[in-house]
């Protein structure tokens, strides 16, 4: 059974970094596409970076060069770096597996596995 725990969310102010971590479990080894995504309160859920089996990351236009995507296979966690953050990055963010290697196009949803979220909030 597929399980993932997000970890690491919080508030802090504008220009401000967090680290947020996802513990998978039943997840072969992370090798899979996994991704972050967030939803911010009123709108829907929008990726936010996918890492597949080989590495290979792709990120939303609006967090390139400050959040970072890594993994650590031998724990079984994703993390997200995110750095310079922006009173626009307020979200519930989440992280999700898929049963494949590769990730599917950037922007669909349609993950199997996903944990409940942390909250990040971000004040100007």
């Amino acid at each position: 059974q597929v399980q993932l725990t997000e970890s690491g969310g919080g508030s802090v102010q504008a220009g401000g970094s967090l680290r947020l971590s996802c513990s998978a479990s039943g997840v072969p080894k992370s090798t899979n596409c996994m991704g972050w995504f967030r939803q911010a309160p009123g709108k829907g859920r929008e990726t936010v970076v996918t890492i597949d089996h080989y590495g290979s990351t792709t990120y939303a236009d609006s967090v390139k060069g400050r959040f970072t995507i890594s993994k650590d296979s031998a724990l079984n966690t994703l993390y997200l770096r995110m750095d310079n953050l922006k009173p626009e990055d307020t979200a519930m963010y989440y992280c999700a597996a898929d049963r494949y290697w590769n990730c599917r196009p950037f922007g669909q949803l349609e993950y199997p596995y996903w944990g409940q979220g942390t909250q990040v909030t971000v004040s100007s």
